[in-house]
């Protein structure tokens, strides 16, 4: 039985779509836009399609942003020969917080996941291979402590390993399992100062 007329299950239904957001969340969401001015709406929806046509990914790092170069890596006061692997931006943002952390990233865009059918050539790895034939004093891998994450921290150490480069992991702080952008500034600090080479 249908409760909703077409047009808002159709809003209802794309905006379940979006990760983290079930049909409860969905319906909540549909109708407070409902309940929104036309104007906001207009906005939202401006706002959606002009991201969405302008952002691409930084020629130096791959995350997300809407210039050719990132502001991270576009900061002469960054230390561009110490580069930290994250698996998304939300992670890179997350380090970003606790300001402690004075390098440049790289975003992987996912992690090494032969059950998901994701393997080496599915992410960023190529790019960050790419950025260490310049002068990179240390690469930092703080991929999540996930199976996944796990397997992609192995994975770039042996192919790191033959350059020279030191190769550091992230010490465990972050709990198995976690995600790093629901880890607070601390714990992440106190990962990034305790990080070991592999």
């Amino acid at each position: 039985m249908e409760y909703f007329s077409r047009e808002i299950g159709r809003l209802i239904g794309e905006l379940s779509s979006l990760p983290g957001i079930g049909s409860k969340s969905a319906q909540r969401l549909a109708f407070h836009i409902m309940n929104m001015p036309k104007d906001d709406v207009k906005r939202l929806s401006d706002a959606l399609v002009t991201a969405r046509e302008n952002v691409c990914y930084c020629r130096e790092c791959q995350t997300l942003t809407d210039d050719e170069v990132c502001p991270i890596c576009a900061n002469p006061k960054r230390n561009h020969r110490m580069i930290m692997v994250v698996e998304d931006s939300r992670d890179m943002a997350a380090y970003e917080k606790t300001r402690e952390y004075e390098g440049v990233y790289h975003v992987l865009h996912g992690a090494i996941s032969p059950m998901q059918g994701i393997g080496p050539e599915d992410i960023k790895l190529a790019e960050l291979m790419q950025r260490l034939q310049h002068e990179v004093d240390e690469v930092i891998i703080a991929t999540n402590s996930s199976l996944e994450g796990e397997t992609t921290a192995m994975y770039l150490s042996k192919l790191i390993k033959p350059t020279g480069i030191k190769t550091t992991r992230i010490a465990s702080g972050v709990p198995v399992g976690g995600d790093l952008e629901y880890i607070d500034e601390v714990t992440l600090t106190r990962a990034l100062e305790g990080r070991t080479e592999l």
